[in-house]
Formats: structure tokens, C-alpha cells, sequence
């Protein structure tokens, strides 16, 4: 009985110690919370068209090589290894003189060693109409050969909160390194 009142008063404080961080953890904040995901609106579906201009050549590029790799392989088809950063404009029609909608901005980098292939990282910044301050995050493959190309739209900001969808790109002109490629958009957000 002695042995137990002795081991009683030697683990008592322990006991108390792990009874005071259980509390203080239990009444600290998290870290983070997940809450069940709800939509307060009707998801809609947002068909955009527009045209985007590479321009690579001339006294304003708007899509600047940042690295060329210094070991080059056996095919210049591809340009393997290429990275370019870009700020294109983005117009209603194909004449770059066109009503702008928005901007290009992002980064293509040639991804395939076998073909003229691009990994794409775009957001699409929308300057115009009801989707001014809006932006679309696109990011895929892209093998710039084909008719017609699809990329995911992997995500947004503004109108395009929560966006997902494809985006199918066609080339309409090609003038040397330069290129005005026709955008169908669907989105949704």
C-alpha cells in the first residue's frame, strides 16, 4: 500500500503534465480546416474564341528565347531544349491589328526530341468585355505540327474561379518563326 501512495505521488505530476498538453493542443487552432465544398451558383460553360500572336522576329518580339541548351541532338527539327518566354497579344480576329481581348503570358519549352513538340505554361489574361481582370491557366502539350491541338485549362481567377476545360488551338498563319494561331476555348467555371 506504501509502494502505491509512494508511486502515486511520484507519477501524479507526470500525469498532470500530459493532461496539460493534452488540453493545450486540443484548444489550439489548426493549421487548416476542409469544409464540405458547396456552389452558391449554376455552373456555367464559356465558349471564348480569339487569336493569338507569337511574334518572335522584327524590332518587338513578343516571345523572347531565354536558352538555348549547348549540347544540341541530331534532330533541328525539334530545337530540343529551347525555352521561351512570351507576353502575346490575344485579338477578336487574325490581324493583329484587331480589337485586343488580351494577353498571352507564359512560357513554351520544346519538350519532344523527335518532333517540333511544346510544353505550355500560359495564363491567359483577359483585358476586354466581361471577362476583363479574368485569367485562364493552360498548361499542356502542344505538338505545333498537328491541325488542331488540344491543351487542358487547368484553372482561373475572376469569372474563371475554379475553371476547367480544354482549349484547342489551330495555326492560321505562319510567317517564318512567327505565328498567328486560332484559340477555341471551353470553360467550365
Amino acid at each position: 500500500m506504501a509502494k502505491r501512495l509512494l508511486l502515486l505521488i511520484l507519477l501524479r505530476p507526470l500525469f498532470l503534465a500530459i493532461l496539460l498538453l493534452a488540453v493545450t493542443v486540443t484548444e489550439s487552432e489548426a493549421y487548416s480546416t476542409t469544409t464540405p465544398f458547396q456552389r452558391h451558383k449554376p455552373e456555367k460553360h464559356t465558349h471564348l474564341h480569339f487569336y493569338f500572336h507569337d511574334v518572335i522576329s522584327g524590332d518587338k518580339p513578343t516571345a523572347i528565347r531565354v536558352t538555348k541548351p549547348t549540347v544540341t541532338n541530331s534532330s533541328a527539327v525539334s530545337s530540343f531544349g529551347v525555352v521561351v518566354i512570351a507576353d502575346n497579344l490575344l485579338t477578336e480576329g487574325p490581324d493583329r491589328t484587331s480589337k485586343e481581348v488580351g494577353r498571352g503570358q507564359g512560357m513554351y519549352a520544346s519538350t519532344d526530341m523527335n518532333a517540333l513538340t511544346f510544353t505550355m505554361v500560359f495564363n491567359l489574361v483577359f483585358t476586354e468585355g466581361e471577362f476583363n481582370g479574368s485569367t485562364v491557366a493552360m498548361y499542356g502539350r502542344n505538338s505545333v505540327m498537328l491541325e488542331v491541338r488540344e491543351m487542358p485549362i487547368i484553372g482561373g481567377t475572376g469569372a474563371f474561379r475554379f475553371a476547367r476545360g480544354y482549349a484547342q488551338a489551330k495555326n492560321y498563319k505562319l510567317d517564318g518563326l512567327d505565328a498567328v494561331v486560332e484559340y477555341n476555348v471551353f470553360i467550365l467555371h
